[in-house]
Formats: C-alpha cells, sequence, structure tokens
C-alpha cells in the first residue's frame, strides 16, 4: 500500500514543479502563443503529464475521497514556493490558509 501513497505524493510534487515551469514560461514578452513554445512550458505540460500517470496509479488502491483532496497540498506547496523561488506575497491570509489545508488532509488521512 506504501507504493501507492508514494505515487500519490511523486504525482502531487510533479504537479507543482509543472505549475512553477508554466509560471515561469507565461513570464516574459510576447503573447499566448510565444508562451506555450518557450522550453519551461513545453516541460511543465509534459510534467502535468507524468504527474497525472503517478496519481492514477495511486488510485489503483487510495479512495478517490482520500487521493483528491490530497492534492490540495499543492496549493499550499505552491503559495511556499512562490514566495521563497518567485517572490510572491505570502501574507496572513495565506499562512492562515496553508495552515488550514494541511491540518484538513493530516486529518483526512488520520481517519482513512
Amino acid at each position: 500500500m506504501m507504493i501507492y501513497y508514494v505515487s500519490l505524493a511523486a504525482g502531487i510534487l510533479l504537479g507543482v514543479a509543472a505549475q512553477l515551469l508554466l509560471k515561469v514560461g507565461a513570464s516574459g514578452e510576447g503573447g499566448i502563443v510565444a508562451q506555450f513554445l518557450k522550453p519551461q512550458s513545453i516541460a511543465g505540460l509534459a510534467l502535468y503529464g507524468f504527474a497525472a500517470v503517478f496519481y492514477m496509479l495511486a488510485l489503483r488502491k487510495i479512495p478517490v475521497s482520500v487521493a483528491f483532496p490530497s492534492v490540495s497540498l499543492s496549493y499550499a506547496l505552491l503559495a511556499v514556493l512562490g514566495n521563497i523561488w518567485l517572490k510572491e506575497p505570502l501574507g496572513l491570509a495565506q499562512i492562515g490558509a496553508i495552515v488550514l489545508i494541511v491540518a484538513g488532509v493530516a486529518l483526512l488521512h488520520h481517519h482513512a
């Protein structure tokens, strides 16, 4: 069963990396076509595909009622990484939301 939770974690982390790459690809000059053709955007989209594969593997044994809410950890992780790497603001409201997300997922897994 542990391999399925590792797969879920891998899917979440790959999704986070994909989102960061898409953010970098979306920045700068050029229209939407130029943004899609940036190497960062292409890599980000590819990582989303790999994330989906790992998520599907996790769904073989983890109930969707547990797996899908667990993906919300990506929101919390992205907010923190966006603050650290992209210098995006992280205020008190965001920190409170991150705490609630992490607590909710922990509670969900405690009773799963």
